[in-house]
């Protein structure tokens, strides 16, 4: 039966990632409905405010007969609550399905375990914490943001072989570490972000679009810290073209289309203050792309999840130094060509194990 189990839960998860661009703020989740051995039904969350995931797998069964016989896998618990869908729980009950294996618990304070009791006080088999590690994985961003109470936070950049990030400078344009391909895995990281980050310096010498040109999906929220309002406002961050938050300390009369100028407390925390305003407007993932002193930051302050770095061969010297991560979980290194690819994991897949008993 294990077995079994984790062949289905996989599949479920490997639906669940076709919701990828769609699914945010709500979590990724795919369904499976097993009769004797037979997959009768499957289906995903495909747009946040539409049908959840058991709901399609259900609705994609042609003999609704054999429901009530059948298994439904999921890979994250169902739904107990009433949002912009009804609860996925009460369909579950209401066409009798015997049994439900769940990956992992959903720590959404509205769910959280409501919805195994609720299935189980039916008389409903409830097994969960199949695949737990890889479906709690799958959804670090929601988990986090729910959980932390701040967006899932991911860190990158790009350094020469000795460590510098650009070389020392007030204008001109930035020394290039990148190629085609990391050009499109950067961009296809944007994609996948629901907001980035850079610095007022970083946006005065780049003057950085922060768009996803060189690859398909939405462009994420542009979020830039100006703390004293000098940021010249014909800035293609300023252009319009994608909605762009401005953190400062000074009062910005200037009325921009798709730019909100956020006023900061020159008491308390930028970082905090940011991480706040985000996480209560449902903004679950930020990527952070520079400066160096930003990101350092970040790091001293243990506020990120993930960090990519991409390690050039070119030398040179002297500059600005690169970000230095000493404490992480986890760190894998792949090479393409000359380039090093590092990844590092601060965070890890502890943190709702808990609620897993149950």
């Amino acid at each position: 039966m294990k077995n079994e189990d984790e062949k289905y839960i996989a599949r479920c998860i490997q639906l669940a990632k076709n919701g990828q661009q769609g699914a945010a703020p709500n979590p990724m989740v795919g369904a499976v409905i097993v009769y004797a051995g037979q997959i009768i039904g499957e289906g995903f969350h495909i747009r946040c405010g539409e049908a959840h995931a058991e709901v399609n797998a259900i609705q994609s069964v042609k003999d609704k007969t054999l429901l009530p016989l059948s298994t439904i896998y999921v890979s994250l618990e169902p739904c107990s609550h009433y949002g912009k869908t009804p609860p996925c729980a009460d369909l579950i009950i209401k066409h009798r399905i015997k049994r439900v294996v769940v990956g992992c618990v959903d720590p959404f304070p509205k769910v959280a375990g409501r919805g195994i009791q609720k299935l189980r006080a039916a008389g409903i088999d409830v097994t969960v914490g199949v695949l737990e590690e890889q479906c709690i994985a799958l959804n670090q961003q929601f988990i986090t943001s729910n959980l932390k109470k701040r967006p899932y936070i991911i860190l990158k950049w790009a350094e020469s072989a000795d460590h510098f990030i650009d070389k020392k400078r007030t204008g001109g344009t930035p020394v290039i570490f990148s190629t085609n391909l990391s050009h499109i895995i950067t961009h296809k990281r944007r994609a996948e972000s629901m907001a980035i980050l850079v610095g007022g310096n970083t946006a005065l010498l780049d003057n950085p679009s922060l768009s996803t040109r060189h690859w398909g999906g939405k462009n994420p929220i542009r979020v830039v810290i100006d703390r004293s309002r000098k940021l010249p406002l014909t800035l293609q961050l300023f252009d319009g073209t994608i909605p762009t938050l401005c953190f400062t300390e000074k009062e910005e009369k200037v009325a921009l289309k798709n730019v909100t100028f956020v006023q900061l407390n020159q008491t308390e925390s930028v970082l905090s203050q940011l991480l706040h305003y985000l996480n209560t407007h449902k903004i679950q993932t930020l990527l952070v792309e520079g400066g160096a002193l930003l990101l350092q930051l970040f790091i001293q302050a243990k506020l990120w999840d993930e960090a990519h770095v991409e390690s050039s061969p070119l030398i040179l010297e002297d500059g600005v130094k690169a970000p230095q991560i000493n404490s992480f979980k986890r760190r894998s290194i792949e090479q393409r060509k000359e380039t090093i690819y590092l990844h590092y994991y601060r965070s890890d897949c502890q943190s709702i194990r808990n609620l897993s008993s149950l």
